[in-house]
């Protein structure tokens, strides 16, 4: 049994998935199986009605699949918006018919939830290897000027041709790949909640990222070049991702303090000054560097002698801990709101700051190893980023250092997820760290 029959074995809402090159030509006969005797609708773009979108009704056209008129958005300015949603539905509602998304991040996502709000299921045929939402349960839409993750089911199948994928803007597969390499520093964090109690490590969560994970991220330049091998390992790797996280529930395989900078950067709308929203992915990838640079600096720190009552001692109550956060977002009532929220959901009092504090200190002299084998040092990200044709600055997605260091402050109230960020916090490094990125000689140091 391969990856993916086991991945499938365990997936709560997909049931099939092809991958490789021409596989498109296969649409109709995995529609057949998944939804015998149902109509079908493709769901495109004009940019993927023309790269995939044809093929895949010839596939339903030479296999004698009942299908209506393609759906095709021919809004130059189309988004994972709300109206868009609200195009779609209205289209739909009107037939009784399965969509197939034929498209990336946008398409899959208006199309995903609009099935859900319908209640139907949905197939996908990916076009880029943008991120692993593809598989992953949830739509991210902006809706009233804010981004949103919308609960919907995963796709009940889904097809991928690298071929396409590697033809598609450069831009695409970068993306994906910054998120995808964003999975090595939060299996680190995830080895830290699992240690000091907070999230105990899936086995099979784990290894769906994580196996492979390295192959998949061997080969940056070939990627940007548009090989369609490595294209495929990468395509490979974001859909595993998006599995294990079908498989446990929960984005905590996939998703650790990187992930908290991009969540920030969406509650403040972050675009590029021509008002393009920037990727998921190339925050992410920024991110990875900022939570890489985290987990470098606490293995620096001699942890196993950290005076644990001088930390307890330290240790706001949750009142005082309100007012810190009341104070660190002032002026900002969404994130004021959403890190009450968050930081509530993962607060200990003093005797539970001591039991964590011992646990990682008991752990510590053989966690340190295993971490420093899990991550990538940060020149390499660096590097890898560039070999993409991935932002490796923050600058390149308009966040100038002054605003980098500002979400980092940040970062410990953003959601409830325990990360390397929350070791940080508890022992009370968070300014020794801010000054050693940001200070006089950081890595993003502020002038």
């Amino acid at each position: 049994m391969n990856k993916i029959e086991r991945a499938l074995q365990r997936t709560t809402d997909t049931k099939d998935l092809v991958i490789g090159p021409g596989v498109v030509a296969q649409t109709a006969s995995m529609f057949q199986k998944l939804f015998p005797g149902q109509t079908a609708i493709i769901i495109a773009d004009t940019n993927t009605w023309e790269v995939a979108g044809k093929a895949v009704l010839q596939s339903l056209e030479d296999a004698h699949v009942p299908h209506e008129k393609p759906f095709i958005f021919d809004d130059p300015d189309l988004y994972a918006e709300w109206k868009f949603v609200e195009q779609l539905k209205a289209h739909l509602s009107n037939m009784d018919a399965i969509a197939i998304a034929v498209g990336s991040g946008v398409i899959n996502d208006l199309t995903k939830y609009t099935s859900h709000v319908l209640g139907r299921k949905y197939m996908c045929v990916g076009t880029a290897a943008s991120m692993d939402g593809y598989t992953a349960y949830g739509a991210s839409i902006t809706k009233d000027g804010n981004k949103q993750t919308f609960s919907c089911p995963a796709p009940y199948g889904f097809v991928m041709d690298p071929v396409i994928a590697a033809a598609a803007p450069k831009e695409l597969a970068a993306s994906g790949y910054a998120d995808l390499i964003a999975k090595i520093p939060a299996g680190a964090d995830w080895m830290l909640a699992d240690a000091v109690g907070a999230e105990a490590i899936d086995p099979f969560g784990w290894d769906l990222v994580q196996d492979g994970l390295r192959e998949s991220l061997s080969a940056p330049a070939a990627v940007h070049a548009g090989d369609v091998e490595m294209t495929e390992k990468l395509s490979e790797g974001l859909l595993m991702s998006g599995f294990a996280m079908q498989a446990i529930h929960s984005s905590r395989p996939a998703s650790g303090t990187e992930h908290q900078f991009s969540h920030c950067w969406d509650m403040e709308n972050l675009a590029y000054p021509n008002g393009k929203h920037v990727s998921h992915g190339f925050k992410v990838g920024i991110g990875t560097l900022a939570s890489t640079a985290s987990l470098e600096f606490l293995l620096s720190k001699d942890i196993e002698s950290i005076d644990i009552d001088k930390c307890v001692d330290a240790w706001k109550s949750w009142p005082e801990m309100e007012e810190e956060i009341r104070t660190v977002f002032a002026g900002k009532p969404g994130h004021l709101a959403r890190g009450l929220e968050e930081t509530k959901g993962k607060y200990v009092d003093k005797e539970g700051l001591r039991k964590q504090l011992e646990a990682l200190k008991a752990a510590w002299p053989e966690l340190k190893e295993r971490i420093r084998e899990q991550i990538i040092p940060l020149s390499e990200v660096y590097e890898d980023l560039k070999l993409v044709g991935a932002p490796y600055e923050p600058e390149m997605i308009c966040v100038d250092r002054a605003r980098m260091r500002k979400t980092f402050s940040f970062i410990p109230y953003m959601r409830s997820r325990f990360t390397n960020i929350d070791i940080v916090y508890r022992l009370g490094l968070m300014d020794e760290l801010t000054e050693k990125l940001f200070g006089k000689g950081g890595i993003w140091e502020v002038k």
